[in-house]
């Protein structure tokens, strides 16, 4: 009778002195993170290369400076994954599966739709990186809290930039 494989892998050999079950909760604890910054990346990229209208321009370079920024995240992420001994994993099917952002039941037109699609998932991905900083403070991980922190401050700054487009 064959085992079923665990679907996490086993953590890699490390010197870091997190109890080895608190680096596999962080580990699980910022895979989705990780896919979430991934999914995000290219979901503002999409909105980059799509948006047209009166605030091209503006818009243009303002969706290409936050993919910019969430790139930088989800190497952070990725590599604060492998510090504690997990392997980072972002391929396509890994991110649509694992981000947890909403997904649009159909294509995002117009640019006001997609400055307020934009805003809805730095806001979805801001409010998952605060949840993501209370449970790494439960489990004793300051860094991990912080990296989360970083995240969650800089994700606010976009979303107050976005916001202000269609903003009164």
């Amino acid at each position: 009778m064959a085992t079923k494989k665990s679907s996490a892998p086993a953590l890699q050999p490390t010197r870091n002195d997190l109890p080895h079950a608190t680096r596999e909760s962080l580990v699980a604890l910022l895979a989705p993170h990780l896919h979430a910054a991934v999914d995000l990346y290219l979901r503002v990229k999409d909105a980059h290369w799509n948006v047209k209208g009166p605030q091209f321009a503006e818009l243009h370079r303002l969706f290409d400076e936050v993919a910019a920024d969430v790139l930088d995240y989800a190497d952070d992420l990725a590599e604060r994954i492998v510090q504690l001994g997990g392997r980072a994993s972002a391929g396509a099917r890994e991110v649509a599966d694992g981000s947890t952002l909403p997904r649009p039941t159909s294509p995002v037109q117009g640019w006001e739709a997609l400055v307020g699609h934009v805003a809805d998932l730095l806001s979805a991905f801001g409010a998952a990186a605060r949840d993501g900083i209370d449970q790494a403070a439960k489990l004793g991980d300051a860094d991990t809290a912080d990296l989360l922190t970083e995240v969650s401050r800089g994700v606010d700054k976009w979303l107050w930039m976005v916001e202000a487009h269609v903003q009164k």
